[in-house]
């Protein structure tokens, strides 16, 4: 792993911890709750033995108080130290989930070309989730378990030296051992999990959004396959995983055993000739049972920290620490463009894609005055996408770039996108009414905005016969076909009132007899005569609907 890599990592796992000031109570009352239990099992060890003798019920008042308050306090600051804790690190997840969003946002979507959906899903939901581990199973059980373990071998050696010695040598080989047999068992498997299930994700997410192609093509049943084979991969990972911990935890049961007996034989010479008392002596061999059990959340918090890293690692390789230079990026001081009509100026434009060496498109210039109809033609691979990323700042260019007189790199990229809107070739419907994926353009309009303008683009009779605004779409628009997605897109683009329309291939997905009328109510009554419109195309578009034709050529 390269220092820039393990630099982000650090970052990440800085990020996923809260304020020490915020968990530092709850590590108190972590050491506070197990060592209770400890206290708790020693103190009633020591009572019970010491009943036995019968004395005067005044000596047995102070371990009888003890019981109770050590019995109440395991229990109380348990609850305690679990509310804070979560408390804390749920903060501290929110934070994180959201400055993730926020490192994505100036990269997206052209920074994120070579991340597959389902797992940047994955990242976005499961590994971020799973860095609450790190301050909750990671670092509070590491604290927890040596502070009690500490203070237990001290206790412990303060009444029997040889007890004290056999219970600091159970705890430490038990516990080396353990994470010896975590290493070879479940290392691998932790670290694989997060990676598999971003894989089963993504393979789940193709297979049923492309369910109907794949099928077309007869390739669904190979699809199918490769999902059940993540999916076993996936399984036989967390079987290892919890094979690992059952082995760990027979461990920590054999050695709490053999510690108990170590701490009887050594302890027993001591009871022969009274250095110690029958109520010492079976306290001092029953403690390393509790000990032992508060100790034994080491190897998971070492499994725990395997997961961790992994997902924190995944973060890291998708979320950049600096946005890549063939992205835009927001000037300190922005400037505000006017409300209208704008002209749209290009002159000697370059841009290439993040990662890439070489131009996508080079030499670009183009002018577009308020109604304009400006058609972009080109072979696949000239650009004309390119193109279109750099009029909404999605790509940054060279050269010159001026909306409305003033240079892009003194505007927001949110304020170009407010006044240059692109259509793209394959829009995003979302599993809502048609209503709803028409609002989220404007949120102030009307039924009867969004009525007017689903005419404009001739889905005003469609929409009524489909029962109204309220009439869902289906998940990425499978209720409705390829044009009618496309033209309810086209109204959503329309709704916004920018003065400049990008239009991806608006015809793509439209029946070859209805491209050519789509195309005339789009760059006719539709836009609006001061309202500027750049159309790529690869069908034919009628001289009479534009101004100009610009042709690229591929720039490699």
């Amino acid at each position: 792993m390269t220092i820039a890599a393990r630099r982000a990592r650090r970052a990440v796992l800085r990020a996923s911890l809260p304020p020490m000031r915020a968990f530092a109570p709850a590590l108190a009352l972590g050491v506070l709750a197990s060592g209770s239990a400890v206290a708790l099992l020693a103190t009633s060890a020591w009572l019970i033995a010491r009943s036995a003798e019968q004395p005067p019920i005044l000596f047995l008042g102070f371990a009888i108080v003890g019981v109770r308050a050590f019995a109440l306090g395991r229990a109380v600051f348990r609850y305690l130290e679990r509310l804070v804790a979560h408390d804390a690190a749920f903060r501290a997840l929110s934070t994180l989930r959201v400055g993730v969003f926020r490192r994505l946002l100036p990269v997206a979507p052209d920074g994120l070309r070579g991340v597959r959906r389902g797992d940047l899903l994955t990242t976005l939901v499961r590994d971020v989730d799973a860095l609450q581990d790190l301050p909750l199973r990671v670092l509070q059980p590491l604290v927890t378990a040596s502070v009690v373990a500490a203070l237990s071998v001290i206790g412990v050696w303060w009444v029997s030296a040889p007890a004290g010695a056999a219970l600091l040598v159970g705890l430490v080989v038990t516990a080396g051992v353990a994470a010896l047999v975590m290493q070879g068992l479940s290392r691998d498997a932790d670290m694989r999990i997060a990676p598999l299930r971003a894989a089963l994700a993504d393979a789940v997410l193709e297979y049923l959004t492309r369910w109907e192609t794949l099928r077309a093509f007869g390739a669904d049943t190979r699809h199918l396959e490769r999902v059940l084979e993540l999916d076993a991969e996936l399984r036989r990972a967390q079987s290892r995983q919890s094979g690992a911990a059952g082995s760990v935890a027979a461990l920590f049961t054999l050695g709490a055993g053999l510690t108990l007996l170590t701490a009887l034989l050594v302890a027993e010479p001591s009871f022969a000739v009274a250095a110690i008392t029958g109520p010492q002596l079976v306290m001092l061999v029953l403690v390393p049972l509790a000990v032992f059990e508060v100790v034994a959340a080491l190897p998971a918090a070492l499994s725990a920290w395997w997961r961790v890293r992994a997902s924190a690692d995944r973060i890291a390789s998708i979320v950049p620490d600096e946005v890549p230079a063939e992205l835009p990026v927001a000037p300190v001081t922005p400037t505000s463009l006017p409300v209208g009509p704008l002209a749209l100026r290009l002159r000697g434009v370059s841009a290439r894609w993040p990662g890439d060496d070489s131009p996508a498109i080079a030499g670009i210039d183009l002018d577009l005055a308020p109604g304009d109809r400006l058609v972009v033609e080109g072979s696949s691979g000239a650009g004309k996408t390119t193109l279109a990323h750099v009029l909404v700042r999605f790509l940054d260019h060279e050269g010159e770039y001026r909306l409305g007189g003033v240079d892009v790199h003194e505007l927001h990229p949110d304020e170009v996108r407010r006044h240059v809107v692109l259509c793209e070739q394959s829009p995003h419907l979302f599993d809502e009414s048609i209503r709803q994926n028409l609002l989220f353009a404007r949120d102030d309009a009307t039924d009867a905005d969004l009525l007017a303008v689903l005419d404009r683009v001739g889905l005003g009779a469609w929409c009524h016969e489909r029962g109204g605004l309220d009439a869902p779409v289906g998940e990425r628009g499978r209720l409705v076909s390829g044009g009618e997605a496309q033209r309810i897109a086209l109204a959503r683009a329309l709704l916004t009132d920018a003065p400049v329309l990008v239009l991806d291939e608006p015809t793509a997905n439209v029946d070859p007899d209805r491209a050519e009328s789509l195309l005339d109510e789009l760059l006719g009554a539709a836009a609006g005569p001061e309202r500027a419109v750049l159309v790529i195309s690869h069908t034919p578009v009628a001289d009479r609907l534009v101004t100009a034709r610009v042709r690229l050529h591929a720039a490699r």
